[in-house]
């Protein structure tokens, strides 16, 4: 186990703050144009996957009980990101749209780059700070979503998938069989419905309408709103393509992200509509080294779903015999979500082994895999 003296180090962070090499990288592409735009995604979906075949699995556990102040380093990373972001997403709006000297298609691998950051960065740091408590941190997890117009994430993943995962109330649990092109337009119509839903029923219970100014969905208009005017004020109408081509890119995904977190995984019908409770098992978990450097430990997400207020420094992972675990990294695992044939060929023997694993008194799925199984008790 990590202590926490050796965790509070500025060197045990440092592997976390590589993602600051990625800007660094869409500006290359940007004054050089070429081939250079394509540096992003090969540094994010190809070096990292590289380096987790060369470093092999981070199996060791932090101590879960560090206290914030050791966390210093981690904390700092996370949140610098905002701004960094923010600078780099609309310095470059500035700078590509009202440059002659690259082509169409330049300015569109730039922004594909970028969107690749923003989304593999972006909104994972996000996810990060939203599940603080302190104002500070949500307020920078919010200015992360809405420069990819994905407001709506906030309020559905803690008030619906947190809650809900595993279950039919559930958009973004996949189906098993069910291919990501199927998954993706569903989670794209099911997703901002249920957000809105879940925040008018808690606005109800205090005996407000859902159109009083304490609905979130007022702050994320006006966040959505205010980078889209940013974004035609510097650069125009292509300034606005541009910002729509990276949140595109961005939101893609964290969709991939989702259908490979969950796929299949689902919580045991008790009866009456009731679950059971959430537990490790009912994440696909990863130990990979460098894509949990790339991704703040995201893969580790069986914990996260565990004890979803610890902090990705602290989180842990799991054994086999506890967790099922994905044979390779997010980047390579959402690459074969992209061919459902692909994907399909490697997990569902491991969906089937899992079931075998946990639940061998279920003989029928069927209602399981079509989500046809009834409704959560209180989620309607």
């Amino acid at each position: 186990m990590i202590s926490s003296t050796k965790l509070a180090r500025w060197t045990a962070a440092a592997p976390f703050w590589l993602v600051y090499l990625l800007p660094v990288l869409v500006w290359i592409g940007a004054l050089n144009g070429g081939l250079w735009v394509i540096l992003p995604p090969l540094a994010t979906w190809y070096l990292f996957s590289a380096l987790d075949a060369a470093l092999g699995l981070h199996t060791e556990n932090a101590d879960p009980q560090t206290e914030e102040r050791a966390l210093f380093w981690y904390r700092a990373g996370v949140m610098l990101w905002t701004p960094v972001q923010f600078v780099t997403l609309f310095a470059l709006i500035w700078y590509v749209s009202g440059n002659a000297a690259l082509s169409g298609w330049e300015k569109f691998g730039i922004f594909f780059g970028t969107g690749v950051m923003t989304g593999t960065v972006g909104i994972v740091y996000s996810h990060e700070l939203l599940h603080q408590r302190n104002n500070l941190e949500r307020r920078l997890g919010d200015w992360l979503l809405a420069m990819v117009l994905y407001s709506h994430f906030r309020s559905e993943h803690l008030l619906v998938h947190h809650l809900w995962v595993g279950t039919p109330r559930d958009p973004v649990t996949a189906r098993y069989n069910e291919g990501f092109h199927r998954y993706y337009p569903r989670v794209l119509r099911e997703c901002p419905v249920s957000a809105f839903r879940a925040e008018k029923r808690l606005l109800a219970r205090r005996g407000l309408p859902w159109w009083h100014r304490r609905n979130p969905f007022w702050l994320y208009l006006l966040l959505q709103v205010a980078m889209l005017a940013l974004a035609v004020a510097l650069g125009g109408w292509g300034g606005l393509a541009l910002f729509l081509v990276q949140a595109g890119v961005a939101i893609w995904q964290l969709e991939l992200t989702n259908y490979v977190e969950h796929y299949a995984l689902t919580r045991k019908y008790l009866g009456e509509g009731r679950y059971e409770h959430v537990k490790p098992h009912h994440s696909w978990n990863s130990a990979h080294t460098a894509t949990n450097w790339l991704l703040i430990n995201l893969q580790r997400h069986s914990d996260h779903h565990y004890k979803p207020d610890r902090r990705f420094p602290l989180l842990q992972t799991y054994a086999e015999s506890e967790a099922p675990q994905l044979p390779y990294g997010y980047p390579v695992m959402t690459m074969a979500a992209m061919v459902p044939p692909v994907w399909r060929r490697v997990m569902n023997p491991k969906v089937k082994a899992w079931r075998r694993t946990w639940y061998p008194e279920i003989e029928d799925w069927s209602d399981y895999n079509k989500a046809r199984t009834p409704l959560p008790k209180g989620s309607a």
